[in-house]
């Protein structure tokens, strides 16, 4: 009777490890992530997304990857200690669009309360006051940003849907840019910093 079991038992569990195997849903969320490599004429770095805890916002940020519609834009605002930010304007503060491509797309669902906290070097959606306001717009936080996180009926949080993997010292680098006013924008680098591209790294 005790073998009988124990060869159940094995089965069992070569039959969900082989389920695991064929089915996205019930594998490690490491093997679901996604890389893409940000190429800046600063330098380069690399961010591992987060589709499983923010399927949406991966999507999203996805899309504007393929359509390379953050090719040639810039990180357009830049405060020492708290986040740089770009994805929505080229140089000259020229707003980012590619009308072929219906790009930028409407706004998307926040998910700020996905458990993911602005921490050092994680990526997150830029929006307005307005929750579920994001497009396009994105910022790499360089400091823990608490202040930025959900709260429930409080705070609906800023979604972070990754983090940098590698390359933290370009990321730190632009942070720490003079930075000045430009017409209605503030904390603009007074030096540029083109993205040069952003592509699925693996």
């Amino acid at each position: 009777m005790l073998k009988k079991i124990t060869i159940a038992c094995l089965f069992a569990f070569s039959f969900l490890t082989a389920s695991a195997q064929e089915d996205p849903a019930l594998m490690g969320t490491e093997s679901m992530q996604q890389q893409v490599k940000v190429k800046t004429s600063m330098g380069d770095f690399v961010i591992e997304l987060e589709p499983i805890k923010a399927p949406i916002t991966v999507e999203n940020f996805l899309v504007y990857v393929d359509a390379g519609f953050y090719d040639g834009t810039i990180f357009h605002r830049v405060i020492r200690g708290f986040m740089i930010q770009g994805g929505g304007f080229e140089a000259g503060l020229k707003k980012r669009m590619i009308a072929s491509a219906g790009l930028p797309r409407p706004p998307i669902e926040n998910e700020g309360h996905n458990g993911l906290k602005n921490e050092k070097f994680t990526i997150a959606m830029a929006r307005t006051p307005a929750p579920e306001s994001a497009t396009s717009q994105f910022f790499i936080n360089v400091n823990n940003n608490a202040a930025l996180d959900y709260v429930k009926d409080r705070n609906p949080g800023y979604a972070v849907f990754g983090k940098v993997l590698s390359g933290e010292d370009v990321v730190e680098k632009i942070s720490k840019l003079p930075t000045g006013s430009q017409g209605a924008h503030q904390d603009v680098p007074v030096e540029t910093v083109r993205i040069i591209s952003i592509r699925r790294f693996k």
